[in-house]
């Protein structure tokens, strides 16, 4: 079970209701991402949520750069990879960054996929076994800190036992490239209390030919990548709308594009669906261009969703 000194509603309070998904951060200047997520905070996002790439930044580094540029701004992994730190290094790591910045670190693990994992030198046969043995030694593990609560955990999960796993001894889900109908089975799975937050891909383009074009150049990457094709699969989806970078009925379901309404409606979609919180990824040709779109939809006020 989860540490019972967070309580989930409070857990769910820290998070808010809308944060943000940075894809391209992590490859930007430091100076430029302290920056960055300080106006994330002033916009009025609960959560910046950042990943974890073997050509990117370590994730709990990376954590702390925008931790210590922060005063009140939830940092999320989203997700840290558990091939990439054995459970007592990354214990220890998110200890350590909740204690030191008063509870705002919120620690998302994930198995990751097969081809990165074996680039690594290991065996991805056995995912759900692999993250419960994982998380059984985090918990094993004893640190000798000043901590006033352990950090919150949680799992990427798509499919139902990854979902079954979060919900027995986690916190929560981090759902990413999914559908509002996702979430609502995600939900179904976790029960009431987990928190649940999916991610929520979006294009400010009005335009539908554009605004599919780069969805689809997003998508083109998970489309190739089986636990994202056999999610969608239980979802529905058959090989017609997976084929040449989505079918139209896919790109639109996973990526919400428009104006601004359009894309708070979408929000407002999945939390209806379920969730807790939704993390909102704007594709973006370069980091400023992303930071703009984020303010155009605080303007709009997605973060009151």
């Amino acid at each position: 079970m989860p540490d019972g000194s967070i309580d989930a509603a409070e857990l769910k309070r820290r998070l808010g209701r809308v944060g943000v998904w940075a894809s391209t951060l992590s490859g930007a200047p430091a100076s430029f991402e302290r920056e960055a997520a300080a106006e994330m905070e002033g916009l009025g996002f609960g959560t910046l949520w950042v990943g974890e790439s073997p050509k990117g930044k370590e994730a709990l580094a990376h954590a702390a750069i925008l931790l210590g540029a922060t005063q009140q701004l939830m940092i999320a992994t989203g997700i840290a990879n558990i091939w990439a730190r054995d459970p007592v290094a990354a214990t220890n790591g998110a200890n350590a960054l909740e204690e030191a910045f008063d509870g705002r670190f919120v620690f998302g693990l994930g198995v990751s996929h097969a081809p990165t994992v074996s680039a690594r030198g290991h065996d991805y046969r056995r995912p759900v076994s692999a993250m419960r043995a994982y998380l059984d030694a985090m918990d094993a593990t004893e640190y000798e800190g000043p901590l006033p609560e352990p950090a919150p955990r949680m799992l990427a999960a798509l499919r139902p036992r990854m979902l079954e796993l979060a919900g027995q001894r986690t916190h929560g889900a981090h759902p990413y490239f999914v559908t509002v109908e996702h979430t609502a089975r995600a939900r179904a799975v976790l029960g009431p209390d987990r928190v649940l937050a999916p991610e929520q891909t979006v294009v400010l383009d009005t335009d539908p030919d554009r605004a599919r074009q780069t969805a689809r150049r997003f998508m083109s990457l998970y489309l190739g990548l089986p636990n994202y094709t056999n999610n969608l699969r239980d979802l529905g989806w058959d090989d017609r709308h997976l084929a040449d970078g989505g079918s139209d009925e896919l790109v639109d379901a996973i990526v919400a594009w428009g104006d601004p309404e359009t894309i708070i409606e979408r929000v407002r979609g999945h939390l209806d669906a379920g969730a807790d919180h939704v993390c909102v990824q704007a594709l973006a040709d370069t980091p400023e261009r992303m930071l703009e779109d984020l303010r155009t939809l605080a303007r709009s006020d997605v973060v009151s969703s």
